[in-house]
C-alpha cells in the first residue's frame, strides 16, 4: 500500500518537471471542450498507454523499444495535423486527403461536438509521446520491474504512477478551461486562443521531436523534483529495505569495509535455502541446502566486469585453495549488471580466465540476490555449519578481519584449532590493490541513464546517432565523446572510424568496460595520455605506444602510472567503428 501511495504522489509531482512541458500542449488543446467527453478520456488514454509501454519496455527488450519509436513518429505526424488545423481553419477545406480529415476531425468539430473516442486516441499519442523524468520513485518502479520480470504488480505500479500525473494535469485541466472560457467571454478571442494552442503543439511537437523533452528538459526536472522525492523514500524507507535494483555503492567504497542491513548479521533463520534460484552452475553441479549442511559456506556476490570484485578474487581464492579442504566452501554468485554478463559463454570464459575454480552460481533473475536483501558488489555473506548467516563484509578491504572470522567458523564446526595464520596475497595487474591515497575519480557510466559530467556540447541526443564534439580543456572528471555515436540507457555504440572518448582524470589506475563489435569482430584502439603515448604508464591491455585490442565483453585495464599522480588527460580513439563502451573505474 505504501508503494501504491508513494507512485501515485511520485505521480503529482511530474507536473512540476520542467520535461512534462512538452505534453502540456496537447493537454491544453483539449481544455475548452467538455471534461467528462474530452479531457478524461485523454488522460485515460495517456495514463495507460505509458503504463503499458513502460510494462513492457522493462522486460521486453530492444524490440519494443524499436515499437515504441515508430509509435512516436506516428504520434508526432498526428499532433503535426493536429496542430495546423488549429492553426488554419482553412487548411482541412482545401486539403481533402484522408490523413488531414482525420486531424481536423481529431481537432474539433463543433457541429457533432467532442468524441470520447477521439480523445482516447489522442490521450493514446500523447502516452506514446510522454517521457517522464525517471526520479527516485519512478526509477525504484522500473527497477523493480526489470528484476522481478513482468507482474500485475508493477503493471499496478506504473498504472498507479501514470494516475497520478494525470490527476495533476486534470486539475491543470480543469483551471485551464475555466480561464479559457472567461477569455472567450470578455474578449471574444475563441480563433486567437486556437492559433495559440496551435503554435504551442507545434512546438511540443518540434521539442519532442528533436529529443529535448528526454535531454535538456529532464535533467532540469531532476534538480527540480529528485531530491524532494529521494527524501519521501529516505523518510519511509524502513533500515535495510532493498530498492529491488543493484546498485554501486559497494563499488564506489574502494576504501574498504561497509555498514549493511543490521537484520542479515547473526540470522536465526537458516539461510542455505537463499542459495536457490542459479539460471547456471560453472564448475559444479547445482548446490543445494542439504548439500552444503555442516559446511561453512562463503557466498561471495561479484560480477566479472566489476573492477572492486576484480580487486577481491586473489583473496577469495586464496582462502578456497587454504581452506577448503578444513569444510569451507566459496559460492560465487554472479548477478549481471550489463546485458554482456548474463551471457553464459561470456561468464564461463571469464571464470575460466580469471582461475576460479570454487562453484560459481550464475544469478541473472536476480533471485539469489533478493533472498539475501544485497544492495552491492562486491558482498560477502559467511554462513555456519549450522545454516546461519554469521559475518557479512561489502566492498573491499578487511581481508584479515575476514580470513580470521572464516578461521573462527571453521575451528567452531571442526572442534580443533587450524594450523597456520592469514597470510600475505599478492596481486598484480586490474587485480592488484587500489592507491586510494590518491583516487579523486568516481566510477562512471557512459549510457545517458547514469552519465555523470558528461561535456559535450549539446548533451546526449538518446538512442540515436549523433556527431560528439570534444570541448578543448575539460575540467577534473568531466568527459566527451568525439565523433559518431550512440548513446543509450547503459551502453554507447561508436558509429564512425576515430571516434574517441576523452576523459580528465586523477588516479593510479584507468580501466574501461568494453565491448567488441555486435558480429564480435576485434577494434583496434590506441590510448594518449595528454597527448602523447603512454610509455611506461600503459595498462595491463595496452603497450607502451597506446595500442590494444578489444576482443571481449569484459574491463580493460588501460592506464596505471608509475610516477606522480596527477590530473591527467586521457583519449582512446577506436580506429573502426562498432565499439561497445560501457564505464569507466578507477584505482
Amino acid at each position: 500500500m505504501f508503494l501504491l501511495l508513494l507512485a501515485y504522489f511520485g505521480g503529482i509531482l511530474t507536473i512540476l518537471s520542467p520535461c512534462i512541458l512538452p505534453v502540456l500542449p496537447f493537454v491544453f488543446a483539449r481544455s475548452d471542450q467538455p471534461f467528462r467527453k474530452s479531457g478524461l478520456p485523454l488522460l485515460a488514454g495517456m495514463a495507460v498507454t505509458f503504463a503499458l509501454v513502460a510494462s513492457l519496455a522493462t522486460v521486453g527488450g530492444g524490440w519494443v523499444v524499436r515499437a515504441n519509436q515508430f509509435g512516436r513518429i506516428a504520434a508526432l505526424v498526428l499532433f503535426g495535423i493536429f496542430g495546423l488545423t488549429l492553426l488554419f481553419s482553412s487548411l482541412a477545406e482545401r486539403i481533402s486527403r484522408p490523413i488531414v480529415s482525420l486531424g481536423s476531425r481529431l481537432s474539433r468539430n463543433p457541429e457533432a461536438g467532442p468524441s470520447i473516442a477521439n480523445s482516447f486516441l489522442l490521450g493514446i499519442g500523447t502516452g506514446l509521446l510522454w517521457a517522464p523524468c525517471a526520479g527516485p520513485i519512478l526509477g525504484i518502479i522500473l527497477t523493480t520491474a526489470a528484476l522481478g520480470g513482468a507482474s500485475a504488480r508493477t503493471v499496478l505500479l506504473l498504472l498507479v504512477y501514470a494516475a497520478g500525473a494525470a490527476t495533476s494535469l486534470a486539475i491543470a485541466l480543469l483551471a485551464g478551461g475555466k480561464a479559457f472560457a472567461a477569455m472567450k467571454r470578455s474578449l471574444g478571442a475563441e480563433e486567437w486562443i486556437r492559433r495559440v494552442l496551435g503554435v504551442a503543439i507545434l512546438a511540443g511537437v518540434v521539442a519532442v521531436a528533436f529529443g529535448l523533452d528526454r535531454g535538456v528538459l529532464s535533467r532540469l526536472s531532476l534538480a527540480s523534483t529528485s531530491s524532494f522525492e529521494q527524501r519521501l523514500v529516505d523518510k519511509f524507507r524502513s533500515p535495510g529495505q532493498p530498492t529491488g535494483a543493484p546498485n554501486d555503492q559497494g563499488k564506489n567504497n574502494a576504501a574498504g569495509a561497509m555498514t549493511g542491513p543490521s537484520a542479515v548479521d547473526g540470522s536465526k533463520a537458516p539461510a542455505l535455502e537463499k542459495i536457490a534460484g542459479a539460471t547456471a552452475w560453472i564448475n559444479s553441479a547445482p548446490l543445494t541446502a542439504s548439500d552444503l549442511r555442516g559446511k561453512v559456506v562463503l557466498v561471495d556476490f561479484w560480477t566479472y566486469s566489476c573492477i572492486n570484485c576484480l580487486r577481491t578474487l586473489p583473496y577469495v581464492k586464496a582462502w578456497n585453495e587454504k581452506y577448503k579442504n578444513d569444510g569451507l566452501v566459496i559460492i560465487g554468485v554472479h548477478t549481471p549488471e550489463f546485458a554482456f554478463e548474463k551471457d553464459e559463454a561470456n561468464v564461463r570464459k571469464a571464470v575460466k580466465d580469471l582461475g576460479i575454480t570454487y562453484p560459481v552460481a550464475m544469478d541473472n533473475d536476480y533471485r539469489i540476490w533478493r533472498n539475501f536483501q544485497n544492495e552491492y558488489w562486491p558482498a560477502d555473506y559467511l554462513i555456519d555449519a549450522q545454516g546461519h548467516i554469521r559475518e557479512h563484509h561489502f566492498g573491499e578491504g578487511s581481508y584479515d578481519e575476514s580470513e580470521q572470522q572464516i578461521r573462527s567458523l571453521l575451528e567452531e564446526a571442526n572442534h580443533k584449532p587450524l594450523p597456520g595464520a592469514a597470510s600475505p596475497i599478492a596481486a598484480a595487474g586490474a587485480e592488484a590493490a587500489p592507491d586510494t591515497s590518491d583516487l579523486l575519480s568516481p566510477e562512471t557510466y557512459i549510457g545517458y541513464e547514469r552519465a555523470e559530467h558528461f561535456a559535450s556540447p549539446g548533451g546526449f541526443n538518446q538512442d540515436a546517432p549523433k556527431l560528439y564534439g570534444a570541448p578543448t580543456t575539460l575540467q577534473l572528471n568531466q568527459w566527451a565523446f568525439s565523433g559518431q555515436w550512440k548513446d543509450e540507457g547503459m551502453i554507447a555504440t561508436s558509429l564512425s572510424a576515430s571516434a574517441a572518448i576523452v576523459y580528465r582524470f586523477h588516479a593510479r589506475d584507468l580501466h574501461l568496460v568494453l565491448g567488441p563489435s555486435s558480429d564480435g569482430k576485434p577494434i583496434r584502439f590506441r590510448i594518449t595520455l595528454d597527448g602523447k603515448a603512454p610509455g611506461e604508464d600503459h595498462g595491463a591491455d595496452t603497450d607502451a605506444d597506446g595500442y590494444g585490442t578489444v576482443t571481449d565483453n569484459r574491463l580493460y585495464q588501460l592506464v596505471r602510472q608509475n610516477g606522480t599522480i596527477r590530473d591527467r588527460t586521457f583519449r582512446i580513439e577506436f580506429l573502426s567503428p562498432g565499439v561497445e563502451a560501457f564505464s569507466f573505474t578507477f584505482g
